[in-house]
């Protein structure tokens, strides 16, 4: 299972047309963070290690859809910190979708069954609901008790709502084959969220909790036994093929962060939104002055354990484009 097939198709279209403009580094997916501010303090992310007064700004409902623009994406991930806590995040949300673009809402859905009144269902919007293991290891992730079924109830709330919902799990040392598994079936035959997306923890420098994050060999492994007896062609996962293959160590790929940026109250974030070496005001100045050739796995010891889907999952996608016989892979499987 890949995307869906209206954002599948708003990507090719972008991707074609890049190609006809001789663009070699654009956008396929833009992440906005309008607030760093979050009701939870999850050990793997370093988002509320802002200052105070940070902690307390909001970003305007223009200033977003003008980095939207700017950068071209024709799909947004709204991030933080948690936006749900952002009191214009549905005036937001409207905004873009008037621009015709794909938007995934990501949320601990805490605050979801307070704030749903305000959005409608759309082809073009998902909620990004967080959940990082069934209910003990959920817990342990955001470190507080409770939020797992909070989650689970606001998961069945939108989608009896007509709401497209997908997940975001992130997968650390603590987890194992069986563990990924479980998750997985449980959002995928119980919960039957539209489509999951997976992705091995990467060691934030902010984060607090420093000791859990994945190696590259133990990505594999633990990625190669989950997906073993077919298993990953049965769920609805929001990912290419090619990527999937990526995971388990079948395919070598080098990191385009480039194509999935972030913008934040900061800025643009230099080079991605995993590592702050630090920010410019435009994203022309992110194209322009960040020295890619110096990120990536052998250049930049920070790179090396990481295997993240914003820096991996761009590359997965422009091989599958690339590929006459991945883009078959691609159809038959989507």
């Amino acid at each position: 299972m890949g995307l869906p097939l209206n954002l599948a198709a708003k990507i090719g279209t972008h991707l074609v047309k890049q190609k006809i403009k001789r663009n070699d580094k654009f956008t396929m997916i833009v992440e906005i963070e309008p607030l760093f501010a979050c009701n939870l303090k999850c050990g793997g992310c370093g988002k509320i290690q802002q200052p105070h007064d940070v902690l307390k700004k909001r970003m305007p409902v223009e200033q977003v859809v003008a980095a939207v623009e700017e950068c071209g994406a024709p799909m947004v991930s709204l991030a933080g910190g948690e936006p749900l806590m952002h009191k214009d995040i549905d005036k937001i949300v409207e905004a873009l979708l008037r621009r015709k673009k794909f938007v995934v809402l990501c949320t601990n859905a805490v605050l979801l069954p307070k704030h749903l009144h305000k959005f409608k269902p759309n082809r073009n919007f998902a909620w990004m609901i967080h959940l990082d293991g069934l209910e003990e290891r959920h817990d342990a992730a955001v470190a507080k008790e409770g939020v797992f079924k909070e989650a689970v109830a606001a998961i069945k709330m939108a989608k009896d709502a007509g709401f497209q919902v997908f997940t975001n799990s992130t997968f650390f040392n603590t987890d194992s084959p069986e563990s990924v598994r479980e998750v997985l079936d449980y959002l995928n035959d119980d919960l039957k969220v539209d489509r999951m997306q997976i992705s091995p923890g990467y060691a934030y420098e902010k984060a607090p909790i420093q000791h859990r994050f994945l190696g590259v060999e133990q990505t594999r492994k633990m990625f190669r036994e989950a997906f073993a007896d077919g298993k990953r062609k049965k769920w609805r996962l929001n990912h290419s093929a090619l990527f999937l293959d990526f995971l388990e160590g079948k395919r070598e790929f080098e990191c385009t962060p480039w194509a999935i940026p972030s913008y934040s109250l900061l800025g643009w974030q230099q080079p991605c939104y995993l590592m702050g070496d630090g920010y410019v005001q435009t994203y022309k100045e992110l194209i322009e002055t960040t020295e890619w050739d110096n990120f990536g796995r052998g250049k930049d010891p920070r790179c090396d354990n990481c295997m993240a889907h914003c820096g991996y999952e761009p590359t997965a996608v422009l091989a599958t484009m690339g590929s006459l016989k991945e883009s078959l892979r691609a159809v038959v499987s989507g």
